[in-house]
């Protein structure tokens, strides 16, 4: 039997395999995205047979939460009949949802699988409140907006569609440098379709320049011998900015990551899932124990509204206009300019067009729309230990996204590998109360005496713990002095009752600059 819909922000969770999907579940997710063998717009993980689905969907329901297919590959004319088949199939697995993109893989999936909610994938690039009300029209109950979507368009969709058509953005991981992810990069230069799930990443590699005339003498781009990263976005971490994105009315928070690992998964779903539960504390919606309050509403005034156009506004709104460039022009007042002013900084008002991809009031038609505005409230306040979080995963560095025009996401020239400061140790195979508490662990680094490590545990601050200076033993029980097998089974005592399959990690003594 299927999940309804939740009435609250949704953490949206991905999953590459079934036991990401278990862990995302166990970890607090409301909801998991995956892709199967076919179809999916990632083809590294080693995704989920229909068997998995059905597994999947009965420990995703049992517990409450949703599974969301991935069909949102720009398909061939020869894949057709077999997406056809594969949509009819999926439809008996118990999942709630297929996640597409392409309009004919959407009618197609109406008359198909009638039962199943449709989503539109970031890959269809929906920006405006008229796309996302033809989808709807079509049969969608949810629009995943385009990547390069400041909280301004967000707000303004959110505003202008039904309040029960979803809205879902990204709110933490990787970004691809074609940010709604049509990209051709990785075909072109490898041959493998990026929009078949087969991204080679180019977009990460070192480029330098070559000079015709001296063949096999690179030359770097910026300033330094290593060459240079040309298009490698930074990652995006919305995490203490979530109470803007909520009152926007975004409905679903979607965390990127269908390549990670199980700690990864875990580690994100735990802290945005606690996140959303101290904003539903913070704005009254629920109290400490999760109970209801008051029914869950964002804070975006819709023009029906009877305080709509009472002069509202805030930095989100002044900044609107810049979205897709950064800090507005100072100094310009666009709202009363004429063919005749001065040009602030000597571009010409197409030049200006052109750079900030949107109209200067001087090109611009009249009309009547206002931006929607939303109505005022304090900063969700997230304890320290949470923000801290997004730092003990792989990542390279972070941004906001295009969510802030003044802050807008730029790429890293100077590397492409990923900042690593705390690693999994471990992993929780038992514990037990004997002899004052013991746990059994799947070692996968070094752990010593004196070491401290951190449990991560759902729903709650992380367990931090010192490794006793005695009582380390192997899967035989004979005393060892550190654990420094990986992949081998040992145990070492621990008073503090820890769940199975919890992460063990610990900080490393020096950061590196790797893949998780």
């Amino acid at each position: 039997m299927r999940i309804p819909t939740r009435k609250k922000p949704e953490v949206l969770s991905p999953a590459g395999n079934l036991r990401g999907l278990k862990t995302a579940v166990d970890y607090g997710a409301d909801a998991v995205y995956c892709g199967g063998k076919a179809f999916g717009m990632r083809s590294a993980p080693k995704n989920l047979s229909l068997e998995d689905f059905e597994e999947g969907s009965r420990y995703a329901h049992e517990r409450g939460a949703r599974v969301y297919v991935t069909c949102n590959v720009l398909p061939r004319n020869n894949e057709i009949e077999a997406m056809r088949e594969y949509i009819g199939q999926l439809k008996d697995t118990g999942v709630d949802a297929l996640i597409v993109s392409d309009i004919g893989v959407m009618m197609m999936a109406r008359q198909v699988a009638p039962n199943l909610e449709l989503h539109v994938s970031t890959q269809a690039g929906v920006t405006n409140y008229q796309a996302a009300n033809a989808f709807y029209e079509l049969g969608a109950r949810r629009v995943v907006l385009a990547r390069e979507m400041d909280l301004q368009a967000v707000r303004d969709i959110r505003a202008n569609i039904p309040d029960d058509l979803d809205i879902e953005c990204f709110v933490h991981g990787a970004m691809c440098m074609a940010f709604s992810g049509r990209c051709l990069f990785s075909n072109y230069l490898t041959g493998r379709d990026g929009n078949h799930g087969e991204c080679a990443q180019p977009c990460r590699w070192k480029y330098s320049i070559v000079e015709e005339k001296r063949p096999g003498q690179y030359f770097p781009i910026e300033q330094t011998e290593n060459g240079a990263y040309l298009f490698n976005s930074q990652d995006m971490n919305m995490l203490g900015h979530l109470d803007d994105l909520i009152d926007s009315g975004a409905t679903s928070l979607k965390i990127e990551g269908r390549a990670k690992s199980a700690y990864y998964i875990a580690a994100m779903t735990n802290a945005y899932k606690t996140a959303v539960n101290e904003y539903m504390i913070q704005r009254g919606f629920e109290d400490a124990d999760g109970n209801i309050l008051l029914p869950f509403h964002d804070r975006v005034i819709r023009p029906s509204d009877s305080d709509c156009g009472q002069g509202t506004e805030d930095q989100v709104m002044r900044n609107a206009d810049a979205a897709f460039a950064g800090v507005a022009d100072e100094g310009y007042d666009r709202a009363v300019a004429t063919s005749d002013a001065p040009e602030p900084d000597g571009m010409s008002s197409h030049a200006r067009s052109t750079r900030r991809k949107s109209n200067t009031a001087i090109e611009q038609i009249e009309t009547d729309w206002k931006h929607a505005a939303v109505r005022p409230a304090p900063h969700v306040e997230l304890p320290e230990w949470l923000l801290e979080e997004t730092d003990k995963v792989a990542h390279r560095d972070y941004s906001t996204g295009f969510y802030y025009p003044e802050h807008k996401v730029t790429q890293n020239t100077d590397r492409s590998a990923y900042f690593r400061s705390w690693l999994v140790v471990g992993e929780v195979l038992s514990w037990s109360a004997d002899e004052g508490g013991r746990v059994t662990l799947m070692s996968r680094n070094k752990i010593e005496p004196g070491q401290q490590v951190e449990f991560l545990l759902p729903g709650e601050r992380p367990l931090a713990y010192i490794v006793p200076e005695d009582g380390l033993r192997d899967a035989d029980g004979t005393p060892v002095p550190a654990i420094n097998n990986p992949a081998h089974v040992f145990s070492m005592p621990c008073p503090h009752q820890v769940p199975i399959n919890a992460a063990i990690r610990s900080r490393t003594k020096k950061p590196t600059l790797k893949a998780e």
